[in-house]
């Protein structure tokens, strides 16, 4: 440096919050980098910051670029990253390689000076243009308070002429210990099926192009070292915050840097920035924990801080659907209504069937207007007898779709989304999507459900969405139109709310089709999955709750065999998977057994007795150490209470099962551990001499009545002893799970 070149400025920020630090590099006038993301490390001197900005630069390797190489929270070509550009687009083949120049740096509105800046949780905003190319770029990166970092970014075109969007992606970078990906797989009745693989160099894609966020999304991606689990591990993970078509992304490129990252996933020409237009990205959530389950926990604690996150205790809910399908008979509805009001449910929601001709699932779908066939009077005698019995009344919609066999396609074939006007898409479930960024289309569907909400005492929707976008696109003139179809599906979510304040909105697509950040922010809950078969249900409450609380997680007591999978299970498996979530029945009470439906009772004024806990408390899931063996919990925050679920999902290959630790008490703590029968329905199993039973006094094979259980005083352990060396668990056939019921008496 001669000594009329000037010296480069420094200038770094720390934002932490939570035990997570993000130490950002915006020295000169370069966007953004990473030099540290993860465990906190303290309040940083500039000189300090500095060091640790240098100490991340890797040497000029041989035959690399003659500078090293600077990652940016939006990746750009031109400074030698060999990897995925973050923003991707052109003027007819020019402006495609951006140089992008700060102008403008906020750190919570105000200007940020250079030097060091230490901050807790709060927002940096980043404005810069690239003249030549005649672009600007606004970027916002913040860190929340649960120590969740989230970003986002605008692209604007500054020019005359159309500028070409084909991608704007956001990267984090990770350490190179992290080498281990895992993230998530499914279909329609198996949501959320975790898979792991090495991160070798290369790139680990997940696109998705369903139009929705699908049951196979990847969910959260993670990457972490090797082996990481719930209990420890480091591993960081970003998640897409949107509800049409999407890509999630990990990349180790030849010389070693690694990234994650995710955005909108653009069809050809869907989004072409005339003068002065800007595009969007949706947020990217990245989170970092010791262990999947801090990683998750910054999550739930992140909803859960919400203004509009549920406050009320989430009610029981019946849904008739399995109960009666399309047979809408008024008498047989109320019947279900009395029995649901006799056992303690609190919402009553009446699904699919209930309008136009919709007989089945060929014919109806779009005519939003109450059948005067099935329903002469309206559906005013059923919402008035449910809210009678002290009920919610819910009821079921799919706005964006329709029937080809219906009055509104009929009359507007338009309004199908093809991109062809001569032929329609595949269809699937006998349906075809309404193109809801058509004005005419989306008021028509905005009108006739607000009349719905107006005529009748209606609190919750039950929002479905049932076939992925295949060749979605505006029939007129075939251009994509996902991106505008997400809009307006937000859009309209946001009028209802907004016109009534107190309607609740469940997501359904499918099942759990449409689980991700950005729908969240708008609905009440989720449906987890169309499968309610507890067997399957048990892996996907353990997945689903890697982003989600336990009371945005739809969790329904199915009957006695699954209309899914064939399979039976006892109503003690079936609720006992339940009542982890926001509970609910869907089961023709008329037809259950005098015995299962008092038990039905109990096992609903268990739920209503410990929701509070388990819809506020810590979720803890336990690394067994056994395949066939779950474990998962809920804790008090003051680490006073705890209920935990021990579920036997396949037969072991030994024939106990040994000793099981329960993490997240406190150490100092001694606790008494009871299991508890909510409903005193029990299979045969032999139990462990703690459980206080008696039952080693008795014979070697002799099976523990609900009698003994109930005297049963259990044992007293500390948290320590709990966590570090467990206790036994009893044999138990497969597909049965075991409550224990966790209760601090001291301080050790």
């Amino acid at each position: 440096m001669t000594a009329s070149t000037p010296a480069p400025v420094r200038r770094t920020v720390s934002l932490r919050a939570a035990g997570v630090a993000l130490i950002l590099d915006l020295s000169e006038d370069l966007l953004p980098a990473v030099a540290h993301w993860g465990a906190d490390l303290g309040p940083l001197t500039a000189g300090e910051a500095a060091a640790l900005v240098d100490a991340g630069i890797d040497p000029v390797g041989q035959n690399q670029a003659d500078e090293p190489v600077r990652v940016g929270i939006v990746p750009e070509g031109w400074t030698g990253w060999p990897g995925r550009p973050g923003l991707s687009g052109s003027r007819k083949g020019t402006a495609w390689s951006p140089r992008f120049r700060v102008i403008e740096r906020l750190l919570d509105d105000a200007p940020l000076g250079a030097g060091h800046t230490d901050a807790a949780a709060g927002t940096l905003i980043v404005r810069a243009e690239d003249a030549g190319a005649g672009l600007g770029l606004t970027l916002r990166v913040e860190m929340l308070p649960a120590g969740l970092v989230r970003t986002r970014a605008d692209v604007t075109n500054l020019g005359d002429d159309d500028y070409a969007l084909d991608a704007l992606t956001l990267a984090l970078p990770i350490p190179t210990v992290a080498r281990e990906v895992l993230d998530f797989a499914g279909r329609w009745a198996r949501e959320r099926t975790p898979q792991r693989t090495d991160l070798g160099v290369g790139t680990h894609l997940r696109e998705n192009r369903r139009g929705r966020t699908g049951a196979d999304s990847a969910y959260l991606l993670h990457a972490g070292v090797p082996g990481f689990d719930f209990a420890g591990g480091e591993v960081w993970a970003v998640h897409t915050a949107w509800s049409g078509n999407h890509v999630h992304y990990a990349e180790r490129v030849f010389s070693g840097e690694q990234v994650i990252g995710g955005g909108e996933l653009l069809l050809p020409g869907e989004v072409v920035l005339g003068a002065g237009q800007s595009y969007t990205s949706p947020w990217l959530y990245g989170a970092y924990g010791d262990g999947l389950d801090e990683l998750a926990g910054r999550f739930h604690r992140h909803l859960r801080a919400r203004d509009q996150h549920p406050a009320s205790p989430r009610p029981v809910t019946l849904n008739v659907w399995e109960a009666v399908y399309f047979d809408h008979s008024l008498p047989g509805l109320i019947d279900l209504a009395d029995r649901a009001a006799e056992i303690g449910v609190e919402r009553y929601v009446l699904d699919d069937g209930w309008f136009g001709s919709r007989r089945d699932d060929t014919s109806g779908l779009g005519d939003w207007q109450v059948s005067a066939e099935v329903w002469p009077d309206g559906l005013g005698p059923l919402v008035d007898h449910v809210t009678g019995l002290g009920m919610q009344f819910g009821l079921w919609f799919e706005p964006e779709m329709v029937n080809v066999d219906s009055d509104v396609a009929r009359a507007h074939p338009e309004w199908i989304m093809s991109a062809d006007r001569d032929r329609l898409p595949v269809p699937s479930r006998n349906q075809q999507v309404l193109n809801l960024a058509i004005p005419a289309c989306y008021d028509y569907i905005r009108d006739a459900m607000v009349a719905i909400l107006r005529e009748y005492d209606i609190s919750y929707i039950k929002w479905d969405h049932n076939r992925d976008l295949v060749e979605a696109a505006d029939r007129a003139d075939g251009r994509p139109a996902v991106h505008a179809q997400t809009l307006a599906f937000y859009r309209l979510v946001d009028e209802l709310k907004e016109s009534f304040p107190g309607l609740e909105i469940e997501s359904c697509s499918s099942g759990g089709g449409r689980v991700d950040l950005e729908v969240i922010e708008r609905t009440d809950r989720v449906w987890t999955s169309d499968c309610i078969d507890p067997h399957e249900r048990q892996l996907m409450h353990r997945w689903t709750q890697q982003l989600l609380p336990p009371e945005l997680m739809g969790a329904h007591i199915a009957s006695g065999v699954s209309h899914t999978t064939g399979r039976g299970h006892s109503l003690a498996y079936r609720a006992s998977t339940a009542v982890f979530g926001h509970l609910g029945i869907e089961w023709d009470l008329r037809a259950a057994p005098a015995d299962e439906f008092a038990q039905l009772g109990a096992w609903v004024a268990f739920y209503k007795r410990w929701r509070d806990l388990l819809h506020t408390g810590d979720v803890v899931r336990l690394d067994t150490g056994d395949e066939t063996l779950f474990g998962h919990g809920v804790v008090s925050a003051d680490r006073a209470r705890g209920l935990f679920a021990i579920a036997s999902v396949e037969r072991p290959m030994t024939s106990m099962y040994g000793r099981v630790r329960l993490r997240g008490l406190d150490a100092g703590r001694r606790y008494r551990v009871r299991p508890v029968l909510p409903a005193g329905e029990l299979g045969g199993m032999l139990p462990p001499p703690w459980w206080g039973t008696g039952a080693g006094d008795t014979a070697a094979h002799s099976a523990v009545t609900a009698e003994r259980l109930a005297s049963g005083s259990g044992a007293v352990f500390s948290g320590r002893t709990l966590r570090f060396a467990g206790i036994a668990h009893p044999a138990v056939f497969p597909d049965t799970t075991v409550l224990y019921d966790i209760e601090a008496i001291d301080v050790v």
